[in-house]
């Protein structure tokens, strides 16, 4: 009974670690362009699980339209998440045969078109009519010189209030 439980106790041990010693060799590379002038490229082992448990050396060439040429580039680990790989802002606009490649000990290499776009920039603002709650425009925007005027009125009336109070319990007196 003991040996069956430490056993169990080992196997469970070990499991969450399973899947991941798995892993390792050739990867699947897929590329895409990042919608403006720069590749992303996502790297997962062969069963689908991402590439998390080490950083790749991929390696970006790209030939564009009229011969254009960019590469060899190392691309770097990108922010949205483990497996993730973007070049930044390196091709110019137009169309593009994009190669990237890993080295052993994670061979893999994939090729895509991209069609790369010119960055858009935020539509300046339109110029507005101001509401009248800004700026000075009347509406609430003025409700704390409404308030304070209230509340001094009323502190005035209670200090009066409680003078008279006081001269009225002396004249008794």
């Amino acid at each position: 009974m003991r040996r069956t439980i430490m056993a169990a106790v080992l196997l469970l041990a070990l499991w969450p670690t399973a899947p991941a010693a798995a892993h390792g060799g050739p990867v699947v590379l897929d590329v895409a362009g990042d919608g403006a002038t720069g590749v992303t490229v996502r790297a997962t082992y062969k069963d689908g699980h991402p590439v998390e448990d080490r950083v790749l050396r991929l390696v970006l060439h790209a030939t564009g339209d009229g011969g254009r040429k960019i590469g060899p580039l190392q691309l770097n680990p990108a922010n949205e998440g483990q497996g993730f790989y973007a070049s930044g802002a390196v091709l110019t606009p137009g169309r593009w045969t994009v190669a990237v490649t890993s080295p052993e000990p994670n061979p893999g290499k994939a090729q895509a078109t991209v069609q790369a776009r010119a960055p858009q920039s935020v539509p300046p603002r339109q110029a507005t009519a101001p509401r009248p709650d800004e700026a000075g425009g009347g509406g609430t925007g003025r409700w704390w010189l409404v308030g304070g005027a209230l509340l001094l009125g009323a502190v005035a009336a209670l200090a009066l209030t409680v003078r008279r109070a006081k001269a009225t319990a002396g004249r008794r007196g």
